[in-house]
């Protein structure tokens, strides 16, 4: 009721990307005033329940609801967001040089269609300044997912490098790694998600992963490639195949999309990805081809247009085995993150599973 009634109308009078850094900035500073993180935790914090807790990757996803990547682009609110009920939650996207991405405006509201465009091109203030903040974190509540890029001048050719990068330098600090070829806000970033480009990149990104474990005496850490919405059924079955022999762990599907359906602000004759409930269906149709293709064999994060205990559900049943949100976030506040773990259980219970991975992949299956 707080967001919903006082903080909610004030936000959205306020330019988007305004709002964005005084939300983020004040969770960054509330984790510094005693006090204020047990209290966004008595407020907003979703109790761990036996049915919904994941293990997963190697790691205990105390809910299976995340939060997806682009609110925390230099991991300065893990704290805060660890407080508000996520089970875990991506930071970045990071590059392995700071930035400031694209011109502003470059973020826009579509309310009535409860979505956001942005553009904002991977603004970030880049690896070491991200490793320098992860280091003053005492203790991690929930795992914590570092979602990686390229710097904008950086061509295709040697965008490997920036990938390495990256991982050399925050490794220590990743629960696991994000790698992101799929953010349509930097020019030809889409590109290396097909061909030869895909096979080249991954490769890099395990053998870098590989070094790293060795030299950090480390235990395995996941890797999952973030893929687009916008793909034909022949571009997405060629990537499930890449992806599946490159040795990563998983794919998060979907990053937002370039096309407008179902859209009807003005707002949806800007430039950049569209995230938010017109996402929901395509998100959840590339989950299911997913699951079906790889014969659920790939774990996969569902992401796109989730605002309810049934979104989530629906892209559990098509096959992903954790959910994250983003614009659910900002249009309902954090209070949506109990409502669906309240309503998961409920779904659960009507269907009569006992789990939520007996759920996973339901649909396809033919339960």
């Amino acid at each position: 009721m707080l967001y919903q009634n006082i903080l909610k109308p004030l936000f959205f009078k306020m330019d988007p990307e305004k709002a964005h850094h005084v939300v983020i900035g004040g969770l960054h500073t509330a984790s510094k005033i005693p006090g204020m993180i047990p209290m966004l935790r008595g407020m907003y914090h979703v109790k761990e329940t036996e049915d919904l807790a994941v293990d997963l990757f190697g790691l205990r996803f105390p809910t299976p609801i995340g939060l997806a990547a682009g609110l925390d682009k230099n991991a300065i609110a893990v704290e805060g967001f660890s407080a508000i009920g996520f089970g875990f939650m991506e930071v970045g996207t990071v590059t392995p040089k700071g930035q400031p991405g694209n011109d502003s405006p470059r973020l826009f509201r579509l309310t009535p269609d409860e979505a956001l465009i942005n553009r904002m091109g991977f603004n970030n203030e880049g690896a070491e300044a991200m490793a320098r903040q992860f280091a003053r974190y005492r203790e991690r509540k929930i795992p914590v997912a570092i979602n990686i890029g390229k710097n904008k001048a950086t061509p295709n050719e040697q965008a490997f490098a920036d990938y390495q990068s990256c991982i050399r330098t925050l490794y220590q600090y990743a629960d696991f790694f994000v790698v992101n070829i799929s953010s349509p806000n930097t020019p030809d970033l889409r590109n290396l998600q097909h061909g030869n480009e895909l096979r080249e990149l991954l490769q890099a990104v395990t053998e870098e992963m590989d070094l790293q474990r060795k030299r950090h005496s480390d235990s395995y850490k996941a890797v999952l490639v973030k893929i687009a919405p916008d793909v034909n059924d022949a571009e997405l079955e060629y990537m499930i195949v890449t992806i599946q022999e490159s040795g990563v762990s998983g794919i998060i599907a979907t990053n937002t999309t370039i096309t407008r359906d179902g859209t009807t602000h003005p707002n949806a004759k800007e430039t950049g990805g569209l995230s938010g409930k017109p996402l929901r269906e395509r998100s959840t149709e590339v989950i299911r081809r997913i699951y079906r293709q790889t014969e659920g064999k790939l774990p996969i994060i569902g992401s796109g247009g989730v605002f309810s205990a049934r979104d989530a559900y629906e892209k559990i049943r098509a096959g992903a085995s954790l959910v994250e949100i983003y614009t659910a976030l900002i249009y309902e506040g954090p209070g949506i993150n109990r409502e669906v773990h309240r309503g998961l259980r409920e779904l659960l219970q009507r269907d009569g599973f006992r789990h939520i991975s007996e759920a996973v992949g339901a649909d396809v299956r033919g339960h």
